[in-house]
């Protein structure tokens, strides 16, 4: 997952991105507001940490700038603790709001937290519709599965796993991000357990007679959904 770090400190870049890459993500860096906003344009992030207070362009005229063209989650990072700004913030459109100093298990639990938040915002908007591939069809909102037309029953962390990766086709989720997503950052079993549902998953498949391995494993990293169902990874 990537994330974009805005700041015109360089020591509060750098200190972010060492939080944060220890927890699994991909960490872009931006020291001004018209840069971010031109990295907002050319890539796909999960999150914005966002500084308030830069020189030229400042945090809020950014904010503003991001929501003109993306409901990207933005976690606000500020040395100024006034409830009004706070407010202000959220009012035009910030996710969340962190106060410098701060100390890193806060920021990382925020961050999945936002996350977490933004992909079941996503999901949410997808459940307006069926999700449909070759004899495969997932109806979100009814939290409902069929295969050839049947329904298949599965566990309430199996479908989300299943609506989860399926929701979002084009990305590969680590064991790691699953589940912070799913299970929640305050897992504390083992992330191997991923590997058990996805397991159970494929048997369940396999049994109704779903001719393709709808989840891909992609070696070294984790899984992705695999529409056209050619997998030529399973295991």
């Amino acid at each position: 997952m990537q994330i974009l770090v805005v700041d015109d400190e360089w020591n509060m870049r750098n200190l972010l991105r060492i939080y944060l890459i220890k927890e699994g993500f991909e960490i872009k860096e931006a020291s001004n507001g018209m840069e971010a906003l031109a990295m907002i344009d050319k890539h796909e992030f999960d999150l914005v940490l966002l500084d308030v207070m830069m020189p030229d362009m400042d945090g809020w005229q950014v904010l503003k700038a991001i929501r003109a063209k993306s409901d990207v989650a933005v976690l606000m990072l500020t040395a100024r603790s006034e409830t009004k700004d706070k407010v202000y913030g959220l009012v035009i459109g910030a996710d969340d709001y962190l106060t410098k100093p701060f100390e890193p298990e806060e920021l990382v639990a925020r961050v999945f937290s936002l996350i977490r938040r933004s992909v079941i915002t996503q999901s949410s908007v997808v459940q307006e519709q069926t999700l449909d591939f070759p004899d495969f069809r997932i109806m979100p909102d009814a939290r409902e599965i069929y295969i050839h037309d049947q329904s298949v029953d599965f566990t309430p962390k199996e479908f989300d796993l299943i609506v989860t990766l399926a929701s979002n086709q084009h990305r590969v989720y680590s064991r790691e991000d699953l589940v912070n997503l799913i299970w929640g950052y305050d897992y504390d079993g083992d992330y191997r357990s991923v590997d058990t549902h996805v397991k159970n998953i494929r048997e369940k498949l396999q049994r109704a007679g779903l001719a393709y391995n709808p989840i891909q494993t992609v070696w070294g990293v984790g899984y992705k959904f695999n529409a056209d169902g050619a997998d030529h990874a399973k295991k």
